[in-house]
């Protein structure tokens, strides 16, 4: 099974086309700033779409953060602006915890992250539309879980 994660749309979708096309996922995620598109997005997906709002969202149907479980694993998701993640990650990895994830995603910064910190993996996929690390390549990420429900995630660039 492969999931599509991303963050950071902001009403700019051709990229996020491309990527479906390429990766064709079985599951998206999304974590924030997608400014009132997420039925735009969830037709575009054409598969379950798990979404999350961010600072520039103000649709009251998202939730702030969501626990989705994908194969073993519980993934705490987020856009990460309640959380200061603009400074470090541990408000981020204690609520994971708090809420029994071993994973956290999230969006807020634009920039791409996978690393595991405290028993947690945490992504960031950056923005696929607006990036703003160095050489500001857009970015995603791509989990690919296995038959026996392990995940290995990776992020790519455009």
């Amino acid at each position: 099974m492969l999931v599509l994660v991303v963050s950071d749309t902001h009403g700019h979708h051709d990229n996020l086309q491309k990527v479906i096309d390429l990766v064709k996922p079985d599951e998206m995620i999304h974590l924030g700033d997608s400014e009132g598109f997420g039925d735009y997005i969830q037709r575009m997906a054409g598969c379950p779409l798990h979404i999350v709002r961010g600072n520039c969202d103000f649709s009251m149907e998202l939730e702030d953060d969501l626990v989705v479980e994908i194969g073993k694993h519980k993934i705490f998701l987020t856009h990460g602006h309640r959380y200061d993640v603009q400074y470090h990650n541990q408000h981020l990895i204690a609520a994971a915890k708090a809420h029994g994830c071993d994973m956290a995603f999230y969006g807020h910064t634009h920039c791409p992250e996978l690393v595991q910190e405290d028993g947690v993996l945490v992504m960031n996929p950056g923005s696929i539309s607006r990036p703003r690390q160095e050489g500001r390549r857009p970015s995603y990420g791509v989990l690919n879980v296995d038959a026996s429900g392990e995940i290995k995630a990776n992020i790519v660039y455009l």
